[in-house]
């Protein structure tokens, strides 16, 4: 399955940077999470954490 796929893609001209791209955007977006994650307000993170254990939401079931 593999040879098929590389033998299409050796006869498309710069196809060699899409990798390159693909494993640029993958680092630069999980090293900007990880920066905002160590620089973002405790009282943020605090407050978001706590949004899954409040019950505002009103229940319109009518089964």
């Amino acid at each position: 399955m593999f040879k098929f796929i590389k033998g299409n893609l050796e006869q498309i001209d710069g196809v060699e940077i899409y990798p390159i791209i693909s494993l640029l955007i993958f680092f630069i977006f999980f090293a900007g999470l990880f920066l905002w994650v160590f620089t973002a307000k405790k009282s943020h993170i605090e407050t978001v954490s706590n949004i899954p254990l409040e019950d505002d939401t009103i229940n319109t079931n009518n089964d």
